[in-house]
């Protein structure tokens, strides 16, 4: 038997600013919006440019706000241009870490917060 992890789901206070963060930071792609008001609740589903995984965004109406917690660590991206992007996170409203490498290496990732503080680990393409 075959399995394929199809989608990742984050719960978002504020969709506006979390598709912003996304489409507009990272060309995420919006694959499908539905809104079940009747059920407070909407879905949009993102599509990453050379990806088959999706991003579920579930956004509640009048929910609390959320968790993030510690046991769910980041998603991750990688780029063909780790500077230039991490030039871009760094200029925008987002919280961005310094460039870093393992074991003090060359740098070869970061991480950016996106609006509800799930972090992003944005790394060197190979």
């Amino acid at each position: 038997m075959n399995q394929t992890l199809v989608e990742i789901c984050l719960r978002v206070r504020d969709i506006n600013a979390t598709l912003d963060f996304y489409t507009n930071l990272f060309d995420f792609e919006v694959a499908s919006r539905r809104e079940f008001p009747e059920n407070k609740f909407d879905l949009v589903y993102l599509n990453s440019p050379g990806s088959s995984v999706q991003i579920e965004l579930t956004y509640n109406y009048d929910a609390e706000p959320y968790n993030v917690g510690n046991g769910f660590s980041h998603l991750g991206v990688t780029v063909s241009d780790l500077e230039k992007m991490h030039e871009i996170c760094k200029a925008s409203t987002y919280e961005t870490g310094g460039l870093r490498g393992l074991s003090g290496g060359t740098p070869s990732y970061f991480f950016v917060t996106d609006p509800d503080g799930y972090r992003i680990e944005v790394k060197r393409e190979k």
